[in-house]
């Protein structure tokens, strides 16, 4: 499979009856998604796995217990670990499949990142920082 699609995270607001939300992102296991409820004060809360939600399919739904109250956002973002669970074993056949996973992985952890830098403070692109004079003064 292919990542043809850039998308990290779905985020839908609260009714106090809907209690499934779809997520339109592949995930490798149920563990990958971080499901954040803010309410309407701005206060986060990560949900936790089988204790305040369920999650079906590979791009399926989150579905909570009690509904997310109106007021509320519900976040659901891929949330991988930062590893590289591949191995590959000198002399055996190339495992196609499982190399596609890895590369899937690398991609989305690459989207995961860009999602995280999208939404912290930048400096322009011209700003110089303190390392950068340090390392210009030095040659």
């Amino acid at each position: 499979m292919t990542v043809s699609s850039a998308t990290t995270r779905n985020s839908y607001s609260g009714n106090a009856s809907t209690t499934a939300f779809a997520y339109g992102f592949k995930i490798f296991a149920t563990t990958d998604l971080e499901v954040v409820i803010r309410s309407a004060a701005g206060v986060e809360t990560i949900k936790t796995l089988s204790t305040h939600y369920s999650v079906s399919g590979a791009g399926g739904n989150v579905t909570f217990g009690s509904a997310p109250a109106s007021g509320e956002t519900v976040i659901i973002r891929r949330k991988l670990t930062l590893t590289q669970g591949t191995d590959y074993v000198e002399n055996d056949s190339f495992p196609a499949n499982s190399h596609e996973d890895a590369l899937d992985r690398l991609t989305m952890i690459t989207q995961q990142i860009q999602e995280e830098v999208g939404r912290s403070l930048k400096a322009s692109t011209t700003t110089l920082t303190r390392a950068t004079i340090r390392n210009s003064s030095n040659s």
